[in-house]
């Protein structure tokens, strides 16, 4: 435990942080396995759906830092690559 008092306060910060990063990043996750899913299932249709709410919330998660741009990239590149392979 902190015994400064600034100290005390980080920990309150980081905490609410982290429940906010956490967030971002089990939205950007549950968007991303939304479209994977409409890939397996053929549905080219939901497919560009999900892709459209997954890139939006790739993007938030990187603007707050939570996740790399590389990583930010390099998802959108392959979930866009899945959909745009289906027939």
């Amino acid at each position: 435990m902190p015994n400064m008092k600034n100290a005390k306060k980080a920990v309150k910060t980081i905490e609410k942080k982290r429940i906010i990063n956490n967030n971002y990043k089990a939205s950007m996750k549950t968007a991303i396995k939304n479209v994977e899913r409409a890939v397996a299932s053929k549905d080219k249709k939901a497919a560009e759906e999900a892709l459209k709410v997954a890139i939006v919330r790739i993007d938030k998660a990187a603007a707050n830092k939570v996740v790399t741009a590389n990583f930010k990239a390099r998802q959108k590149s392959r979930l866009t690559t899945k959909v745009n392979e289906m027939k």
